[in-house]
């Protein structure tokens, strides 16, 4: 993978031109989209910006997030093929004013739902690289580009890092603007990052925020960690429960305070009713789509919203009152500690592309507007990377950042 932090040492000394940067991943998109399908489309020749802390950094951005240069046809060509925004979002915006240079679009799953690009896993082609996000999440993690932006609604950045092996951040709920990016749900949606490693993730977002707080120094010291395995969203496969085991041992030896921590009542009622949120909303943001294009609307999409069609007004607010209080029962707990430590995904890949994998311990997170971070934590058979996400408070992104280096750097410590 090319990690954007080496980048940006090397421009800076000079033992790497701005140009030169960006023509790797040129170079790199040349040798293996035509193997991972990760992009709907790219530049062929582009140059590097003159300034700021990304100059040299090619970003791919996913297909539902409006480019004033490419594109923006949201998974859906059928609705949306050759749509072309005359603005950017506010987002690739700011990627620019930091010296970004916008390599291409990403795949995505129609309007970041249910039905899958033919993008593959980069570490196994006979595998899914997750979704919505699939396309940033391969493009990364195939070494194409070092920086890719990404959505979460349910578990859209965490799972396809976990797949793909890379590092991600979701961060706290609006830390990046939503405008310009297709609305599925305006309480869930959140901007993310995709990188080769943490270090990266904080580069990147420190540089598109200007956040000087968030730029990778010492990582966290003896760090107290509490394990959440999210029982009542079933067990997980063996391959994530190996992952959280590995994560937390090695937490453990490099001097982290390291326990289970059992989570109330009401935070597994909000992760009941997450998709009451989603898809309440999703029938607000997707009306036009849904009602005026029906036939055109994706399959598996189609029949998710034709099952969600009865949630009432105060089935909604009755599921925003329980989110509500779960927000602070989860306030609570870092109180205790200082980060959680849970799965990424189920499992590692599922198999085929018939399927971008399950939400199920992404989504609760995700409803908190908690920062989430994926860390690389274990390669399960046929090569297929899992990751474990590391958890801190609303606003925290920081913290987030420099525990999930603590335990970043354990594991390679092993």
């Amino acid at each position: 993978m090319i990690s954007l932090a080496d980048l940006q040492r090397r421009i800076s000394s000079g033992a790497l031109s701005a140009d030169a940067a960006i023509a790797q991943s040129l170079e790199a998109i040349g040798a293996h989209e035509k193997s991972i399908g990760a992009f709907v489309c790219h530049s062929e020749t582009v140059r590097a910006a003159s300034d700021g802390p990304l100059r040299g950094i090619a970003v791919g951005i996913k297909d539902i997030i409006d480019t004033s240069d490419f594109p923006t046809e949201m998974g859906c060509p059928a609705i949306y093929g050759g749509w072309q925004p005359r603005a950017d979002a506010p987002v690739v915006m700011m990627l620019k004013q930091a010296g970004a240079t916008i390599i291409g679009k990403t795949t995505t799953t129609a309007f970041a739902a249910n039905d899958p690009p033919a993008t593959v896993n980069p570490h196994n082609r006979d595998h899914t690289p997750g979704g919505s996000s699939s396309g940033s999440a391969a493009a990364v993690g195939a070494g194409m580009i070092p920086l890719a932006l990404g959505t979460q609604t349910g578990g859209s950045v965490i799972r396809p890092a976990s797949f793909c092996g890379v590092a991600a951040i979701k961060p706290s709920f609006r830390m990046l603007p939503t405008i310009g990016v297709k609305c599925f749900s305006w309480t869930l949606d959140t901007v993310g990052l995709f990188a080769a490693g943490v270090r990266d993730l904080a580069q990147g977002l420190s540089a598109i925020t200007s956040r000087p707080e968030l730029l990778p120094g010492a990582a966290m010291q003896t760090p107290r960690i509490g394990v959440v395995t999210q029982d009542f969203a079933g067990a997980p496969e063996t391959a994530s429960g190996e992952a959280l085991r590995i994560a937390a041992m090695a937490a453990e030896r490099a001097g982290a305070s390291v326990r289970t921590l059992p989570l109330p009542q009401i935070i597994a009622q909000a992760w009941r009713i997450h998709s009451v949120v989603q898809f309440f909303e999703a029938h607000q943001a997707m009306a036009w789509e849904y009602r005026a294009n029906y036939d055109a609307v994706p399959p598996l999409l189609r029949a998710r919203l034709d099952e969600t069609l009865g949630i009432t007004p105060a089935a909604y607010d009755d599921a925003r009152s329980i989110a509500h209080r779960a927000r602070g029962a989860v306030d609570e707990l870092f109180k205790e500690v200082d980060v959680l430590l849970t799965f990424s995904a189920p499992g590692a890949a599922p198999r085929g592309l018939a399927s971008t994998g399950d939400t199920r311990f992404n989504r609760l997170w995700t409803l908190m507007g908690v920062p989430c971070v994926n860390v690389p934590a274990y390669v399960a058979d046929g090569g297929l990377p899992v990751g474990v996400q590391v958890i801190a408070r609303f606003g925290n992104d920081a913290g987030a950042l420099k525990a999930a280096r603590f335990v970043e750097d354990a594991l390679a410590r092993g």
